[in-house]
């Protein structure tokens, strides 16, 4: 097999997004192994490989790959939701509240603010 070089390596990770959209995790996750082994810090790859883990139902690994996203960018509330998604399917519905709350605290789009299932403002 020849050495990975930049250019094959963004044409793996372009294919693992189009096979993640195909919904085959086990494809994208053997390309992007290969992208994540030459650039360990390249946190797109780290995040496309946690959503191929999630979608398959490798809910370790992906909580893994999410929280070392969130270490390089505590600001990420894709990364949050997506932790508290992983996070609820294990049955750790306390630990994903906290992440569903952050994410909608970052980016209070709709999906995010319904998954962070704030308490309705009471009457004063």
């Amino acid at each position: 097999m020849s050495e990975a070089t930049p250019e094959t390596l963004v044409i793996e990770f372009r294919a693992a997004e189009q096979l993640l959209d195909a919904r085959d995790p086990r494809g994208a996750l053997k390309l992007l192994d290969t992208v994540v082994a030459a650039h360990p810090e390249n946190t797109a790859a780290r995040l496309l490989r946690a959503r191929a883990f999630f979608l398959g139902a490798q809910l370790r690994p992906a909580e893994m790959e999410f929280q070392t996203v969130l270490e390089r960018e505590p600001d990420n509330a894709f990364a949050h939701f997506a932790l508290g998604r992983t996070l609820q399917r294990a049955n750790r519905a306390d630990e994903a509240r906290r992440h569903f709350r952050l994410a909608a605290a970052l980016d209070p789009r709709p999906d995010f603010v319904e998954a962070a299932a704030f308490d309705p403002p009471q009457p004063t």
